[in-house]
């Protein structure tokens, strides 16, 4: 939950545990990093903190580009040295292997039209998952056709252009500065941070 406009309270990461069993502890590192820090809390603060921006560029989402900065947070717990614990790596892992389930189940209720039941025995053959996650997965997918998509082509873009910048740039690339150009106008179209990340790799030859 992100902090009210004039900052009378602090963001608020809520950790759901209703069901609890139900919530893996392994899959709390990748959560963290995709909804706090360095995801949707660090990215959305910035957004929120840039001056002379309309009100719907300050507080609105691009689906792409705020969700493939979360999925792309996830991978920088390798960076950061935080899934040096198998468990929390198997964690990470399990999180990439959902993002592709949601993927097939997306495109089954939407193209194919699967059933919710349907929806659910793939998700259960195919994942480690329990009820309660699954059918609120089910029906959230249900509900926002495409959204799966728009995560993954996000996460997708921002790596593409990471390792185009690092190629190009080599010992020079500065990952701090490459998440700065990324991060500093706030949510934008894909179309127009691919242009403006090139544009900052062209200034650095």
């Amino acid at each position: 939950q992100a902090a009210p406009t004039d900052n009378s309270r602090p963001a608020i990461f809520y950790l759901n545990t209703y069901d609890l069993p139900s919530r893996p502890s392994w899959a709390k590192t990748a959560l963290f990093l995709h909804e706090a820090a360095p995801g949707h809390h660090f990215q959305i603060s910035i957004q929120q903190e840039l001056e002379d921006l309309p009100r719907f560029r300050k507080f609105g989402r691009e689906t792409a580009y705020t969700e493939g900065w979360g999925l792309y947070s996830e991978a920088l717990g390798y960076d950061m040295r935080l899934y040096d614990d198998p468990y929390q790596r198997f964690g990470q892992l399990a999180a990439e292997l959902w993002r592709s389930i949601r993927l097939v189940v997306d495109t089954g209720i939407h193209a194919k039209g699967w059933s919710r039941q349907q929806v659910l025995d793939y998700m259960y053959d195919n994942a480690p998952v329990a009820e309660a996650r699954a059918v609120s997965e089910a029906e959230r997918f249900m509900a926002l056709p495409g959204q799966a998509l728009a995560y993954k082509i996000g996460q997708l873009k921002i790596s593409e252009l990471r390792r185009d910048a690092e190629r190009k740039l080599g010992n020079n690339f500065d990952i701090k500065a490459f998440h700065r150009v990324v991060l500093e106008d706030g949510a934008v179209p894909l179309t127009v941070l691919e242009p403006k990340v090139k544009r900052w790799v062209a200034q650095q030859l």
